[in-house]
């Protein structure tokens, strides 16, 4: 969670590394999902801090808006502090993710997944090193272990805690020992 200045300039820079981009600033034109996440953290630090009085309050709306304009722009719904730095959303498409969802460091999703709570109102907690594929969908209090591939198309509906597995399938199972194609630290 972004708590400090400091916190946030990890982020964005985490978040910038991830998506794979060397420049300073987003161009003018274009580069919507980079703009769009810099909203995003920027609109947690915002939320989180305490004091600032009605500069910070102004500040928070706006970047909130910003978060709510390209999220709309590019069919995300995702809210804040739900995932940790080194996010990398890879195109634009429908992603939906509950509030009450985590997600560790260096998440790779693609576009049409759906992370959400169960009737019981619960939500998936997912480890560092993720990725997960076109269209997966995860659902309920389940938790997924450090470094798993979620295939394209899974409906995930129990828990993998193993570490640097692939999960595949309607219902998800385990078909490999091998997962996170990046390995970050």
């Amino acid at each position: 969670m972004i708590q400090t200045k400091e916190d946030l300039r990890l982020y964005l820079e985490k978040d910038k590394q991830a998506l794979g981009i060397t420049r300073k600033r987003p161009c003018l034109v274009g580069d919507d999902i980079w703009k769009f996440e810099i909203a995003l953290r920027y609109h947690e630090y915002l939320t989180n801090v305490n004091g600032g009085g009605v500069t910070r309050l102004i500040r928070r709306k706006f970047w909130g808006f910003l978060h709510h304009y390209f999220g709309i722009r590019l069919g995300f719904s995702i809210p804040i502090n739900v995932f940790d730095y080194g996010l990398r959303i890879n195109h634009y498409g429908t992603i939906v993710v509950n509030t009450k969802a985590r997600i560790g460091k260096w998440c790779d999703i693609h576009a049409c997944v759906n992370i959400g709570e169960s009737l019981d109102k619960k939500a998936p907690c997912l480890g560092d090193n993720c990725w997960i594929g076109p269209g997966a969908k995860l659902f309920g209090g389940i938790t997924i272990g450090n470094g798993v591939m979620i295939c394209a198309g899974s409906v995930v509906n129990k828990s993998f805690t193993e570490n640097n597995i692939t999960i595949v399938g309607v219902p998800a199972r385990k078909i490999k020992d091998t997962g996170d194609p990046y390995h970050r630290v």
